[in-house]
């Protein structure tokens, strides 16, 4: 954000006589140009991102009283953060909200806002980045929106448990198709520059350089009048909402079972009965909030979400790598070095076939548009990522990312001649999800440059990424790796050498006791029904299905053969579907035929001890990994499972379920399926830390 706005932001003398007449506040700047317009500039003290709290509701408050007594000519809201409007309500503040009195913090804050709202001149949210959650709200409450290209608007409460709950719920039906709004608030979906004008969101959509020009439009009152549609007037009366209701309700009990996430039930519930009158939405919002704020479902889901900040901390720093090259143009090469390059790297993709290389270039395209950038940044992007048939981009790569097949001699191999073609201080890194570190080590260029960085299927999708360090990888170089999974913007999982390390380690087991239960005869249907039941995001048997059969396989072998601990044997049947083709979703039939797969929808008649069947071994592992150091700690592992494998977020994690559940009963409960079905249910030792 630089030229224009940067005049604005209160560092020039105001014109309407009210320079010393606004306090001095924390986390907001204000100022008013020559012609009259005021300008509130957000620009959160001690933070790269703003946040709504109490703290600047409060300085808001001030400002918006500055702005009743001198009536400025109009009032542009923006950011002074150049990443973005404002990433929603500061979230370490709802505890201390909720023990003095939730729903009367909530009520001051939508007083505030109501006041921007009534002031009799124009004014103006100009958007660049992400406005959302609270930030959106903000922007809601003022008369017209100026969308920089390439931001974005939405309302992600339902990721905290929650709904949205500064106005949120009356503003954006009112200004927008109620449906539109409603689909907006239950899914948590961000609505990106083109949708968010279509929408009618934004009311235009420019440059920063015809800022001001936009405001100076809309401070003259160039602005059409919103006349609300058909739609929006039926939905005026109750029994037009009611019938949207039964199948807003219908749609979201695909998605989420109302006593895992009440949020979206509780959104529906008060649109249903309040959607016609704004006054009574309103009180009903404030209520809803407060409520929903005590439930162990927010609660958990605000856990989440400090998770994903405590992994994003261990991967603060700079990385020192701007040029990385990938061996294999594979999948998960491709991927990688697609979005390595999205990211601002410069990226080499070597592959000892050329075809793949160009599938590659296609698919990265295709990426870069998943992720809405323009086609000015499409086209930078596709720039940075150059087709290396011969290697030439190892001579001068920061990063070398070995992507290739899961076989030790194949990577043995690769390893072969990287000593004397990579520059001497460059790291070695490998995307291995099943082999050991540690033999890997043996054949690398420099075991102390030597790392994991595992990735998940589809890269440009899964945040997490393990960040593996074996016996002699030196410090440095995880720091490094880390840093680089933040500068890509992912969440680094450090853990140690091990097999399956923590991820697969925990998965594998989940995934293999699903195969005995069908060779016992269960349905492939009710053991995915049961693991959604509590709160998997796709059954075990779908998501063997998607990650591929073939690969699942390698994995549990790989494992099987290191593991102390025995799991569910791999059914003759499974190796055989394998050796037919039938390997999934990319084979378009495993389990399932796709790409229609999965369980159609029906009645969940699984009883808990399909899930405990399921669970508990997963669970176990986790355990183990925590008394092996593995992982660091339980916090660690909740957020990897959860960001890595979609566990349960409700729950708030392997380790805060097993906790919450009780260490005792789940160790008893493993007692009495080993002595159904085995030794490999046996409770591992690391359960006695919970006595």
């Amino acid at each position: 954000m630089t030229g224009p706005v940067l005049t604005h932001l209160g560092e020039t003398k105001l014109e309407l006589g009210a320079a010393n007449d606004v306090a001095a506040h924390r986390n907001w700047r204000a100022g008013a140009d020559k012609d009259g317009v005021a300008w509130l500039v957000l620009d959160v003290a001690d933070s790269g991102t703003n946040t709504i709290s109490e703290a600047v509701i409060r300085e808001l408050s001030d400002l918006i009283q500055w702005l009743e007594r001198e009536r400025p000519k109009a009032v542009v809201i923006r950011s002074g953060k150049l990443s973005g409007f404002a990433a929603g309500a500061d979230i370490s503040g709802f505890s201390d909200m909720a023990e003095s009195g939730a729903a009367d913090l909530i009520r001051q804050g939508h007083d505030v806002l109501d006041r921007l709202a009534r002031l009799e001149c124009p004014t103006v949210a100009v958007v660049h980045g992400a406005a959302l959650g609270a930030g959106f709200e903000l922007a809601l409450a003022c008369d017209h929106r100026i969308l920089i290209d390439g931001g974005s608007f939405g309302f992600p409460e339902v990721q905290l448990g929650l709904h949205p709950g500064l106005g949120g719920t009356f503003r954006l039906p009112a200004l927008i198709d109620p449906d539109e709004a409603m689909t907006l608030m239950l899914t948590g979906k961000t609505v990106h520059t083109r949708k968010a004008r279509k929408l009618g969101i934004a009311d235009t959509v420019t440059q920063e350089r015809h800022v001001a020009a936009a405001v100076q439009a809309f401070a003259a009152g160039d602005a059409q009048d919103r006349q609300p549609g058909v739609k929006a007037r039926a939905f005026g009366l109750k029994p037009a909402r009611q019938i949207a209701a039964r199948k807003m309700r219908t749609e979201t009990a695909k998605k989420a079972a109302q006593d895992h996430y009440p949020a979206p039930y509780a959104l529906i519930d008060i649109w249903e009965a309040y959607g016609g009158d704004s006054a009574a939405m309103q009180k009903a919002e404030i209520e809803s909030f407060a409520r929903l704020l005590e439930t162990d479902t927010a609660k958990s889901l605000m856990r989440a979400f400090f998770l994903r900040q405590s992994l994003r901390e261990s991967g603060r720093g700079e990385s020192g790598i701007a040029r990385v090259h990938v061996i294999g143009a594979g999948a998960m090469g491709a991927d990688i070095a697609a979005w390595a390059a999205l990211k601002g790297k410069m990226v080499t993709l070597g592959d000892i076939d050329a075809a793949p290389l160009g599938a590659a270039v296609r698919r990265a395209k295709e990426i870069c548009e998943a992720a809405h950038l323009s086609s000015a940044e499409t086209r930078d992007a596709l720039d940075r990522l150059m087709p290396d048939p011969n290697g030439y981009g190892l001579a001068k790569a920061d990063l070398v990312v070995e992507a290739g097949p899961e076989d030790f001699e194949a990577k043995a191999n690769i390893y072969s001649d990287l000593g004397t073609r990579m520059k001497d201080d460059a790291i070695l890194a490998t995307n291995t999800s099943s082999l050991r570190l540690a033999a890997l080590a043996e054949v690398a260029p420099d075991a102390s440059r030597f790392g994991g960085l595992h990735f998940f299927n589809p890269v440009a999708k899964m945040q997490l990424v393990e960040v593996v360090a074996h016996k002699t990888t030196v410090q440095d170089t995880t720091d490094r790796l880390a840093a680089l999974c933040g500068e890509l913007g992912r969440l680094p999982a450090r853990v140690a050498d091990a097999p399956g390390f923590l991820v697969n380690r925990a998965l594998t087991p989940y995934l293999l006791e699903a195969m005995a239960l069908i060779d016992e005869g269960t349905a492939k249907e009710d053991v995915d029904r049961a693991a959604m039941r509590f709160g998997m995001p796709m059954g075990p048997v779908t998501l063997a299905d998607q990650v591929g059969l073939d690969i699942c396989l390698h994995v549990a072998d790989s494992l099987a053969s290191e593991l102390d601990k025995p799991m569910a044997p791999v059914p003759d049947w499974l190796r055989e579907k394998v050796q037919r083709g039938e390997t999934g979703k990319k084979a378009g039939k495993g389990f399932y035929h796709w790409p229609d797969g999965g369980p159609e929808s029906g009645e969940d008649h699984t009883d808990t001890m399909i899930s405990d069947r399921l669970i508990l071994p997963m669970l176990d592992a986790c355990v183990e990994c925590l008394r092996k150091g593995v992982a660091q700690d339980e916090a660690q592992i909740d957020g990897a499972m959860i960001f890595a494998t979609g566990f349960a977020p409700f729950r708030g994690g392997p380790m805060h379920y097993a906790s919450a559940r009780g260490p005792n009963e789940i160790r008893d409960q493993l007692d009495a399926m080993a002595e159904d079905h085995g030794p490999r249910f046996a409770p591992d030792e690391g359960w006695s830390r919970f006595a």
